[in-house]
C-alpha cells in the first residue's frame, strides 16, 4: 500500500472512533427564566439562547466530532457566564451587571459569537434591535434600582 492511502485509513478510522466519544448535549428544566417582553424574547431566543439558557437548539452537526466537542464547550462556557434559564441563581446586583454585560457585549460586536453567526446568519443583532434591548434592558435596571433603593 502506498503510503498516503495508509495515511487516509488512518484519518478515516480515527475519524470513526472519535465518534463514540461522549458529548454532553442537556437542557436541564429552567430554575426561573428571565421573564421579557416578546419582542425582546423573539430576538433573543434568536441570538442568544442557543448558548445563554436550557433551552438550546442541537443541530446535526453538534452530533459530529470533533465540532461536537466545540459546540458542548461553548454551549457549556456561555451557560456558566450567562443563563437566562437559571436566573433566581443570581442576586439582583449580579443580574443588573449581567444585563449591562449582555448590551456591552452586543455593542461591542463581541456577541453573538462570530463563528455562530457564520453558521446561523440570521442571528446578528441590528441597530434596531439592539435599542429594543438597551430600551428592556434600561427599563428592567431602574425598576430594579427604584426595587433595592441603590
Amino acid at each position: 500500500m502506498k503510503k498516503s492511502k495508509i495515511i487516509l485509513l488512518a484519518v478515516l478510522v480515527i475519524l470513526v472512533a472519535i465518534q463514540f466519544v461522549p458529548v454532553e448535549r442537556s437542557n436541564p428544566p429552567a430554575t426561573q427564566k428571565l421573564k421579557m417582553p416578546a419582542d425582546v424574547a423573539k430576538i433573543m431566543k434568536r441570538s442568544c439562547f442557543d448558548c445563554h439558557s436550557n433551552e438550546t437548539v442541537w443541530p446535526w452537526y453538534s452530533y459530529v466530532a470533533p465540532v461536537s466537542w466545540l459546540i458542548a464547550d461553548d454551549v457549556e462556557e456561555g451557560r456558566h457566564k450567562m443563563n437566562f434559564s437559571e436566573w433566581d441563581h443570581l442576586k439582583p446586583r449580579k443580574q443588573r451587571k449581567r444585563l449591562d454585560k449582555c448590551v456591552e457585549e452586543i455593542e461591542e460586536g463581541e456577541m453573538p459569537l462570530e463563528p455562530y453567526q457564520v453558521l446561523h446568519s440570521n442571528t446578528k443583532v441590528s441597530e434596531a434591535e439592539l435599542a429594543v434591548i438597551k430600551n428592556w434592558v434600561d427599563t428592567v435596571l431602574n425598576h430594579s434600582q427604584e426595587m433595592s433603593g441603590d
